[in-house]
């Protein structure tokens, strides 16, 4: 009784916290993945949002900055004028051309070199070793012999953003660049992607910064600068930013911002109306995964609490359920009155034992003599007190291997395991003496007494042969004279059973 109750306790904790590990395991891994999705989703919409904007001031330099571009013509034509009538850039005064027209001037050579410039910093800047896209085509501009201008780009030198135009002169040996600043003009205020990128920085912990590089890698500033620190990827980031231009595929890598562990993503940008190779563009987003591991560290946390919950519910329950379906799980393999295994059990404990190998096995089957006269003469109590007398008995008999079971009414059954001849008829002769101590005290006319047969199992026995066996040995035990035991043999020289005392 004890160790079902252990066994059928200790199968429902288990199974209880298998179950509840399983659901809260679950539940864990589902709650960890949406934190990631919420991660990667603000990850995406701080990308999304860039260049979006990027794509918007494009569309609106597009429809507005005609005037711009057509002030940039007027201007280029005037200068090519000069040029017919003063070739030498030497006597030009750049500074004051500038101051007239507004706008930067740079004079490009045959070999994509800035030979002169109103902004001197400039001067020097050989495009072919610096911007191979824009010496292509400023080879092919001064080939065609036409005026283009550009969309929005930026002053490689500190990051001014202006727009560029170019006019070859007419004999093709040089290219007037004019430059006109954008950054202070309506269209930039009304859509500075610039401030839209501090505020996704403000707006998400996560992100530690946003930049905007042109093709050349080149930083697009909130303001100009004259320091050259960082206007850039540094080198060991460099072929991962040339990597997502050329692929037009967002690249990630990993590295460090002011101390911190981050990842750098770069997403490429194109417009939609390509300007040359103005519009051709890089947004590095630096972002770090700090709050993430927190909320994945703060989600461990709470799952091994809630297992520890989880279990010490689930053990509690299970002492409550194993309480309360323990009795009716028993009696449906026990008898209610005698505490022994009933009829139910007995075959199938039978078929057990002699599925084992090289076990010597051997059944004891047991019948009460005269005990209906108790039941009839002394009362259905007095009888129920014989049963448990004859119970307790049998089982005292029974080593921890051993099944006593209570077949029906007065009869009962042992089923031996590993049972030598000589002690069976020890445990048989143990058990009439003890049994016909304790009938001593009912009514001298009341004659109880226990008949015992014994059958061992032959190698190719099965639960009929054997039950078969020992029943014919009871049923000779009590013809010939009840309280006595027998043993079933059969005779290895002729073919009849003996039935030896």
């Amino acid at each position: 009784m004890k160790n079902f109750r252990l066994h059928l306790t200790l199968i429902i904790i288990a199974f209880s916290i298998f179950i509840s590990f399983i659901v809260a395991f679950f539940d864990q891994v589902k709650l960890k993945n949406r934190l990631i999705d919420e991660y990667a989703t603000k990850l995406s919409a701080t990308e999304e949002s860039i260049i979006e904007s990027l794509h918007t001031i494009d569309k609106a330099y597009m429809l507005f900055d005609d005037d711009i571009a057509r002030k940039m013509k007027k201007n280029s034509d005037e200068l090519l004028a000069l040029y017919e009538k003063t070739p030498d850039f030497n006597e030009w005064n750049l500074q004051a051309l500038k101051a007239y027209y507004e706008m930067d001037i740079y004079i490009i050579n045959e070999q994509n070199v800035i030979i002169h410039s109103s902004f001197e910093e400039d001067v020097g800047l050989n495009f072919r070793d610096c911007c191979r896209r824009l010496s292509e085509l400023l080879d092919q501009r001064r080939s065609e012999g036409i005026f283009v201008d550009d969309g929005m780009d930026i002053q490689q030198s500190d990051g001014e953003i202006k727009k560029y135009s170019y006019a070859p002169t007419p004999d093709k040996k040089y290219i007037i660049e004019l430059g006109a600043s954008l950054s202070d003009g309506e269209i930039f205020q009304h859509f500075n992607f610039l401030h839209l990128a501090k505020g996704l920085e403000k707006k998400y912990t996560f992100v530690n910064n946003i930049n905007i590089y042109n093709r050349g890698g080149h930083l697009f500033l909130l303001s100009k600068t004259n320091e050259q620190q960082d206007m850039k990827p540094s080198s060991e980031r460099w072929s991962f930013f040339r990597k997502a231009l050329e692929s037009g595929k967002p690249v990630e890598v990993k590295g460090k911002w002011q101390g911190l562990d981050v990842k750098y993503r770069y997403v490429p940008y194109e417009a939609i109306m390509k300007r040359g190779v103005s519009t051709d563009r890089v947004v590095e987003i630096i972002y770090n995964e700090a709050p993430l591991d927190k909320a994945l560290m703060d989600n461990t946390k709470q799952f091994v609490v809630q297992l520890l919950v989880i279990f010490t519910a689930a053990i509690l329950l299970s002492l409550f359920i194993a309480r309360w379906i323990e009795r009716p799980m028993f009696l449906a393999f026990h008898d209610s009155l005698t505490g022994l295994k009933n009829r139910a059990a007995f075959e199938d404990l039978i078929r057990g034992q002699l599925e084992k190998k090289n076990i010597n096995t051997a059944l004891m089957m047991i019948d009460l003599d005269n005990f209906k006269l108790v039941n009839d003469r002394l009362g259905h109590s007095e009888g129920d007190r014989i049963l448990k007398i004859t119970a307790d008995t049998i089982a005292s008999f029974s080593g921890k291997k051993d099944n006593a079971v209570r077949i029906g009414g007065d009869e009962f059954g042992v089923i031996f395991s590993n049972v030598q001849e000589d002690d069976i008829r020890i445990i048989a002769s143990g058990m009439l003496n003890i049994m016909e101590q304790r009938f001593h005290d009912l009514p001298n006319n009341i004659n109880v007494s226990m008949s015992i047969g014994i059958a061992f199992a032959d190698v190719q026995e099965n639960v009929d042969s054997l039950y078969a066996k020992a029943d014919s040995a009871l049923y000779r035990s009590k013809n010939n004279g009840k309280n006595q035991y027998y043993i079933y043999k059969s005779s290895p020289y002729h073919d009849r059973t003996i039935i030896v005392q």
